[in-house]
């Protein structure tokens, strides 16, 4: 079997970015720029006011008065140029007038009828924003791969960028198995469990950036099994399989996906939960059979389909922030040392790291406790209270 490492190189070698296209600014929230986006022209685009109050010269500035010659309001096309020996009125934003070289907040003054006394000398500069000193035309603004947070779609709107390039989301049909399972909403009969994966596997779909297309669930059947997955082909970047990829007499994912031409990248990975985890690659589409058990599915899409969808989105941080910790308690393996295992933990204060709780992979509740994985290399049997470990964060953002 592979181990964790080369197995997630696979995946990342195989997911390519999604080809780019133009959207509105306003549904271009937590997308990634496709190309570097410059500046065609400087922000602020001329001279402006940053304060209501009087433009003058420093050089006829006081203690004194001097006469009030007009009113430079915001908008203005025609702007009087300013004289010797005089103020204008201007508020915040109207160009600065041609001759002015410092503006006197409104509240640092006192105005009596058409003259307005200073009561100290300003700085020259004061109170005035250049033309260009926020984006000067032409620089970058965006580069490729950065995520456009509502900051970068101000920016981009003060720059004149209606549309903006990016790679799109990737849509991912998301298919469970399983005669066992009911909807969430039907009280299970005998033997029967509610199907809690399409859920928690489409959330995270749309966690990390994707569109998730749920499918009908499939029944234990080789024909159901291959109508379902070349429906989903048709219409998702991405499918992801849940169930039916072990080796059990009714687990016929990978039998269909090769008979259909599928290229298998990888089938069962050293590791615990997961171990039955496989890639195939089809008409260029990524489908990946993630085994049933629902930590076990949860921590799949984790470490391996998000970093994928991230990818296809054209990301440039593909993985979750990582840091050392430092164990509570004592573990020990419970299996083959040949496997690299990841728990579910509580970060705490400090690096201090507790279990989440039993590590079963049918113990969906500790996943809602956990906001880390510590990732266990193979090798060690047991680590000793105080042992370190290198945790991937949960609730982290990987461009935090």
């Amino acid at each position: 079997m592979l181990g964790y490492g080369e197995a997630l190189k696979l995946v990342l070698e195989r997911a390519v970015p999604l080809a780019p296209r133009r959207v509105p600014l306003m549904e271009a929230l937590g997308l990634a720029a496709a190309e570097d986006i410059l500046a065609r022209e400087p922000v602020p685009p001329f001279t402006n006011s940053a304060m209501d109050g009087f433009a003058l010269r420093a050089a006829d500035a006081g203690p004194g008065r001097l006469p009030v010659a007009g009113t430079v309001p915001a908008g203005m096309a025609e702007v009087p140029a300013l004289g010797p020996g005089e103020a204008l009125r201007i508020m915040t934003g109207a160009p600065v007038p041609a001759g002015a070289d410092v503006i006197l907040p409104l509240e640092h003054v006192r105005v009596e009828g058409d003259w307005v006394i200073l009561p100290e000398a300003p700085r020259r500069g004061a109170n005035i924003r250049l033309q260009g000193e926020d984006i000067p035309a032409g620089g970058r603004v965006v580069p490729a791969g950065a995520v456009l947070r509502p900051a970068e779609v101000g920016v981009l709107a003060a720059i004149g960028c209606p549309e903006v390039p990016v790679r799109p989301r990737p849509r991912v049909a998301v298919i469970t198995t399983g005669n066992e399972l009911v909807d969430a909403g039907d009280r299970p009969g005998p033997g029967q469990i509610r199907d809690a994966n399409i859920h928690s596997l489409c959330a995270q779909v749309l966690a990390a950036g994707g569109v998730p297309l749920p499918r009908p669930r499939v029944e234990d059947r080789r024909e159901t099994v291959a109508r379902a997955l070349l429906g989903a082909l048709g219409e998702a970047d991405v499918v992801l399989t849940n169930g039916g990829i072990s080796v059990g007499d009714f687990d016929y994912i990978k039998a269909v996906l090769e008979d259909n031409g599928a290229e298998r990248v990888f089938w069962k990975v050293a590791q615990k939960p997961g171990s039955p985890l496989g890639l195939w690659v089809l008409g260029g589409k990524l489908i990946f059979g993630i085994p049933g058990n629902p930590v076990a599915a949860m921590l799949m899409f984790e470490e391996y389909v998000r970093p994928a969808v991230r990818r296809m989105m054209g990301y440039r941080n593909l993985h979750r922030p990582a840091r050392a910790g430092v164990l509570e308690e004592g573990w020990t393996r419970s299996g083959d040392a040949r496997r690299t295992e990841f728990l579910r933990v509580v970060a705490g204060p400090g690096g201090r790291v507790a279990l989440a709780g039993p590590q079963g992979s049918g113990i969906l509740s500790g996943m809602m406790r956990a906001n880390a994985l510590a990732v266990i290399p193979e090798g060690p049997m047991a680590l000793e209270a105080g042992a370190e470990v290198l945790l991937h964060l949960l609730d982290e953002a990987e461009d935090h």
